[in-house]
């Protein structure tokens, strides 16, 4: 019985903690306008969306260029200039793409390495409005000390606020939940000093 209770317990502590991150997401959009920063990062995934909104922050002048992380390795860049809308010009002199990043771990890594490259304390990180906590808690740790401000974008992929009506949506939300979870767990034990190193075997979403 006793081991019974504690399961309960847990379950409901899990399900508390579910229901708070996912009201969390449903607060996040639609985003605001953000202060200028040094540079943004639009996060690749099934929708174009935020690649459309980067460019849009870009074109507003609200970061010097733009960084479109983990682009797959088939795309060219002259298909990724069509699906963000942006002018040959400002395409040609400002994006730039990463083909290394395959998972949000390996975002946050090429990222903070794009960063530094430049010179950049101050980012504005663009991607679906479910993965913007574990996207925002990668980055922090993979670019201590940087402002990293976000710009969580509504996509078709999940709708946060209506996420328990449909399987599909349970499942994401779930799934984002859980690898949050165990996204959390590492970057405290990697500050408590307790892990040296970060795994890359993350599947991002």
């Amino acid at each position: 019985m006793k081991g019974l209770a504690a399961a309960l317990v847990v379950l409901l502590i899990w399900t508390v903690g579910l229901l708070a991150f996912a009201d969390r997401i449903a607060r996040l959009t639609p985003a605001a306008t953000p202060a200028a920063s040094d540079g943004i990062v639009a996060l690749t995934g099934g929708s174009t969306v935020r690649l459309r909104a980067a460019t849009d922050l870009l074109e507003a002048g609200k970061g010097h260029r733009l960084l479109v992380s983990g682009v797959n390795h088939q795309v060219t860049r002259t298909q990724i200039w069509g699906v963000t809308g942006a002018t040959k010009p400002l395409f040609d002199c400002c994006v730039d793409l990463d083909f290394t990043a395959a998972n949000t771990i390996g975002n946050a890594r090429e990222t903070a390495r794009w960063a530094r490259a430049m010179g950049y304390r101050s980012l504005i990180l663009v991607t679906a409005d479910y993965h913007t906590p574990r996207a925002t808690l990668e980055l922090k740790g993979a670019l201590p000390g940087a402002l990293i401000t976000a710009y969580p974008v509504a996509t078709p992929d999940l709708d946060a606020r209506h996420w328990q009506d449909t399987s599909r949506g349970a499942r994401r939300m779930v799934s984002e939940y859980m690898k949050y979870l165990v996204a959390l767990a590492r970057e405290s034990m990697i500050a408590a000093g307790s892990s040296p190193t970060r795994p890359s075997g993350e599947v991002q979403s």
